[in-house]
C-alpha cells in the first residue's frame, strides 16, 4: 500500500501539487480563524443558578431558596456535584455536569427544574435565574469610567453608574462572543420618597395608599382610535413619571374636596438601594466600572479586538470629561503568550533546518525536508479547527519539529543513499529515470519510516485518554502534536517523493560532502569508544548503575506539581476583613492598601479593588471581602524584585501594618477565577469538612487550620468565615396583647454569617 501511494505521488505530480496548494490555502484560513487564548479552559461543565432576595438573612436564604433548588437539581441525570453559597440576600447554586453533556442541554434541564421549584419559593422572595454562559476565561476585558481633572464635582458615583448602565453597557452589548457586560461599583439611581410618619398620621393616610397612588400614576394607556373626517386619530395616554416634580404632584387622597399630594407627606429626592458591592482604584476613592464576559468557547483574540473597536466608538458618545479606561485586557496576555510560542516555533524550525543541512549534506534535500514543517503545521491547524482545539500556550508550545519531520528525514536519506552511489556516478538521469530511482529509494525505507512514526503516535495515546482537569490541560497538546505528525507522515509519503524527483540534482556526483567528512571523523572516535566499552563490560555497566541509583535518590528529593504556574503578568490579591465589617470600612481599607502598594512599588501601574458582589453576582463575595487586581508593568522594568515570588513577599511585608485589620492572599486573575469555579474556593488547595452543625464545623475548621499552617510550604491559610456576622433579630411575642411596641417584640443578637454547602459542608 505504501509503495502504491509513493508511486501514485511521483507519477501524478500535478495532482499532488494542487493538493499541497489546497492544504496551504485551507491551513492559512484555519490559522487565521482558529480560536486563540492564553491557556486551555479547564473550567468544568457547570451551570450556576442565582437568586437575589435582599430582605432575607443567610438562614432564610438557605431554608427557603437554596435547599429547595438543590433538591430539585439532584434529580437531573449526569450531575456530578451540587454546591451552593447562601449569603445575606443572595443564593448561588452551582450544578456540575458530566463533560459529555452539551452546555445548552444542561441549561435546558436546569431551566425545566427551575420552573418546578419556583412554586416552592414563597412569593416576593426572589426568582431563580441562570447565570451567563461563561467560564473561568470569561472575564476578558475589565475597565473603569475615568473622570478627567476638573470634572470631579460634575460626576459622582451615582452619575457614573448611570452612564455605565445606560450608555456604556448598552453600547457594548451585542458584540459577537460577549454574553454579559457586568456593572460594578457606584450607586444605582432611584427616586426615593422619605415619608413623614407624623404627616401620615395627621392626614389619616396609610403607606399602602401611597403605594397605590404611585402605581396608578405611573403608566401609559391606549384608547383605540376615533375617526374625524378622512383621518383616524389613535388615542394614547401618557402617565409615566419623568421628573421629581411629577412625583410630588401625585394625588394620594381627597379630604373634603382638598387633594393631598405626595410632597405634603414626604420629601421626594434621588436615592440608591442598599448595595452589596463597590469599586475603588489607585487609592483615589470610589469608582465605577464594568466587566465584559465572553461566551464559553468563543475566540478571545477576536472578541477582544472587536471590543476594543467598539470601545473607541463608545468613547465619542460619552459626556465630556468621562472616558473608558481598561485596566485588564486579555488580549495583552494572549498576545504575549502567542508571541512567545511563535518565537519558539520559529527558532525551533530554524535550528531543525540548520541541523538538516548539516547532517544531510545536501541543500536541496534539506530544503525539501524543512518545507514539511510549515505544511505539517498548517495541516495541524486544519485539524485543530475541525476538532475544536484552541491555539494556546499548551497546544502550540509543546510542538517538537524534530519528531514532526522524523519520517521525512528517513525517506529523504533513503532516496539520497539510493541515488548517490557508485552505480550511478557521473550519470545524468532523465525525468523518467529520476522518477524510477526515487521510487526505488523510497520503497526501500518507506515501511520502516511509516512504522517508526506510528510508534511515536502510540506514545501519545495514553495522554489522549486523560479526563478531568489533567485531560483539559494536556490533551490539546497531545492532539496538536498528533495532528502535525499525521500531516507530516502524509506529506512524507506524497509530497516528499514528488519534490525529490523534481528538485534533486539529476547529475549524480559521489564527491564527499561536508557531512560525509564530518561523520567519517566522528566514526573514528566512536569506534574507539565502542571498542573500549565492549572489552571492559563491568567498567561500563558499573557507572551506569551508580548514575541510575543516584538519579533515583535525587528524584525522591525533588518537589512535584501538576503544572508550572503560568505567569499572567499581573497579581490578584484577596482582602478579607473580620465578619461584620461594613462596606464603608472595606472601601476605606482598600484605599489604604492601594496607596501603600502604589507608593512603594514603581512597577505597579494600577490597583483596582472589587469589593462584594457585582450586578450579576458571578462571584458571591460578602462586603468584607475584596479582590484587588494589581496591574504590573512589563517584567523588564521591575526594580524592586527579580522574581514574582520575591515581589509577592515584599508586597506582604509592605502590608504588614494592616494585617491586624485584614488578611491578604496573593494569586493571579485567571488562576483565582479557575480555582473558584472548579472548587468553590479561591485557594490552590481547599479542605472541606462535612456535617450538619455549622458551629461545630467552623470550630473544627479553625482547629484544622492550626495544623495546616505547620506544613512546610503552606502560606496564606485562611478559614472561610462561616460564622460571626452580627444581626439584630426581632421576634414577635404572640402571647402578649399589649399595644406597646416593646411588649409585642423581643430583640436578640445573633451571629450567623453565610452557609457554604457541598452536601452540608463547610470549607476553608
Amino acid at each position: 500500500m505504501f509503495n502504491a501511494i509513493v508511486r501514485f505521488s511521483i507519477h501524478n505530480k500535478l495532482f499532488v501539487g494542487l493538493m499541497t496548494l489546497f492544504l496551504l490555502i485551507a491551513g492559512l484560513y484555519a490559522m487565521l480563524t482558529l480560536p486563540v487564548d492564553a491557556v486551555p479552559d479547564i473550567t468544568n461543565n457547570q451551570v450556576q443558578i442565582v437568586t437575589v432576595s435582599p430582605t432575607l438573612a443567610p438562614q432564610e436564604v438557605e431554608q427557603l431558596i437554596t435547599f429547595p433548588i438543590e433538591v430539585a437539581m439532584s434529580n437531573i441525570m449526569n450531575v456530578i456535584e451540587i454546591r451552593s453559597v447562601s449569603r445575606f440576600g443572595l443564593s448561588l447554586v452551582t450544578v456540575v455536569f458530566d463533560e459529555s453533556v452539551p452546555t445548552l442541554d444542561a441549561r435546558q434541564l436546569i431551566n425545566e427544574q427551575i420552573q418546578t421549584v419556583a412554586g416552592d419559593i414563597p412569593p416576593g422572595l426572589g426568582t431563580p435565574e441562570l447565570m451567563p454562559i461563561t467560564t473561568g476565561l470569561g472575564e476578558i476585558y475589565q475597565y473603569v469610567l475615568k473622570v478627567a481633572p476638573g470634572y470631579e464635582d460634575k460626576y459622582d458615583a451615582m452619575e457614573l453608574r448611570t452612564i455605565q448602565d445606560w450608555i456604556v453597557k448598552r453600547q457594548l452589548s451585542g458584540i459577537p462572543g460577549i454574553v454579559e457586560i457586568n456593572s460594578f461599583g457606584g450607586y444605582l439611581k432611584q427616586y426615593e420618597i422619605a415619608l413623614d410618619p407624623d404627616a401620615l398620621y395627621g392626614l389619616d393616610i396609610t403607606i399602602e395608599e401611597v403605594f397605590e397612588a404611585l402605581e396608578r400614576n405611573n403608566q401609559n394607556t391606549g384608547g383605540s382610535y376615533i375617526e374625524k373626517g378622512n383621518n383616524a386619530y389613535y388615542i394614547r395616554s401618557e402617565g409615566m413619571i419623568n421628573t421629581i416634580a411629577d412625583i410630588e404632584l401625585i394625588v394620594i387622597a381627597n379630604r373634603n374636596g382638598i387633594p393631598i399630594h405626595i410632597d405634603e407627606v414626604g420629601v421626594v429626592r434621588l436615592g440608591a438601594s442598599k448595595r452589596f458591592g463597590a469599586m475603588s482604584m489607585d487609592g483615589k476613592g470610589e469608582c465605577v466600572g464594568g466587566i465584559a464576559m465572553m461566551l464559553k468557547g468563543a475566540n478571545a483574540n477576536l472578541v477582544t479586538k472587536e471590543l476594543e473597536l467598539r470601545v473607541e466608538r463608545v468613547q465619542r458618545l460619552l459626556p465630556e470629561g468621562v472616558t473608558i479606561e481598561p485596566y485588564l485586557n486579555r488580549s495583552e496576555l494572549v498576545s504575549r503568550n502567542i508571541s512567545t510560542v511563535i518565537k519558539n516555533l520559529i527558532e525551533g524550525a530554524i535550528i531543525v533546518f540548520l541541523v538538516l543541512m548539516l547532517f544531510l549534506g545536501n541543500v536541496r534535500a534539506g530544503l525539501i525536508v524543512a518545507s514539511v514543517i510549515p505544511f505539517a503545521m498548517l495541516f495541524g491547524f486544519i485539524m485543530m479547527r475541525v476538532f475544536g482545539v484552541s491555539a494556546n500556550l499548551m497546544s502550540l508550545g509543546a510542538i517538537d519539529f524534530g519528531i514532526v519531520v522524523d519520517g521525512s528525514i528517513v525517506i529523504v536519506e533513503g532516496i539520497l543513499a539510493h541515488l548517490y552511489t557508485k552505480r550511478l556516478a557521473g550519470k545524468t538521469l532523465t525525468g523518467e529515470e529520476m522518477d524510477k530511482e526515487v521510487e526505488e529509494g523510497t520503497a526501500a525505507v518507506v515501511r520502516s519510516a511509516t512504522f517508526a512514526v506510528l510508534i511515536i503516535l502510540i506514545v501519545f495515546f495514553p495522554i489522549l485518554t486523560l479526563t478531568g482537569i489533567e485531560g483539559k490541560y494536556f490533551t490539546p497538546m497531545a492532539k496538536t502534536l498528533v495532528f502535525c505528525i499525521i500531516g507530516a507522515l502524509i506529506l512524507s509519503l506524497t509530497y516528499v517523493p514528488m519534490m525529490a524527483s523534481l528538485f534533486l540534482k539529476r547529475t549524480i556526483s559521489t564527491k564527499p560532502t561536508w557531512a560525509d567528512r564530518f561523520f567519517t571523523k566522528l566514526n573514528v572516535g566512536y569506534k574507539k569508544g565502542l571498542h573500549f566499552c565492549l572489552h571492559r563490560p563491568w567498567l561500563t555497566i558499573s557507572p551506569s548503575f551508580i548514575a541510575l541509583a543516584a538519579s533515583l535518590f535525587l528524584f525522591t528529593k525533588l518537589g512535584a506539581e501538576f503544572i508550572p504556574t503560568l505567569d499572567e503578568g499581573d497579581f490578584a490579591m484577596q482582602m478579607t476583613l473580620p465578619a461584620g465589617s461594613s462596606l464603608s470600612r472595606s472601601l476605606e481599607l482598600s484605599n489604604e492598601v492601594e496607596k501603600i502598594l502604589l507608593n512603594k512599588f514603581p512597577e505597579i501601574k494600577h490597583v483596582v479593588a472589587k469589593i462584594g458582589t457585582a450586578e450579576v453576582p458571578t462571584d458571591p463575595m460578602a462586603v468584607e471581602d475584596g479582590d484587588l487586581m494589581i496591574i504590573m508593568k512589563p517584567f523588564n522594568e521591575w526594580t524592586s524584585a527579580k522574581t514574582r515570588a520575591e515581589m509577592v513577599e515584599k508586597m506582604k511585608q509592605a502590608l504588614e501594618p494592616l494585617e491586624e485589620y485584614a488578611e491578604f492572599n496573593f494569586s493571579q486573575p485567571i488562576q483565582l477565577r479557575f480555582n473558584e469555579l472548579m472548587t468553590g474556593a479561591k485557594a490552590d488547595i481547599a479542605i472541606k469538612l462535612y456535617g450538619e452543625d455549622m458551629d461545630e464545623l467552623y470550630r473544627k475548621a479553625k482547629e484544622a487550620a492550626v495544623y495546616v499552617e505547620q506544613v512546610p510550604g503552606a502560606s496564606d491559610v485562611l478559614v472561610e468565615q462561616a460564622m460571626g456576622l452580627p444581626q439584630l433579630v426581632i421576634k414577635y411575642d404572640r402571647a402578649k396583647n399589649s399595644t406597646l411596641w416593646n411588649t409585642h417584640y423581643r430583640f436578640e443578637y445573633h451571629y450567623p454569617y453565610s452557609l457554604c454547602r457541598r452536601n452540608g459542608g463547610c470549607r476553608f
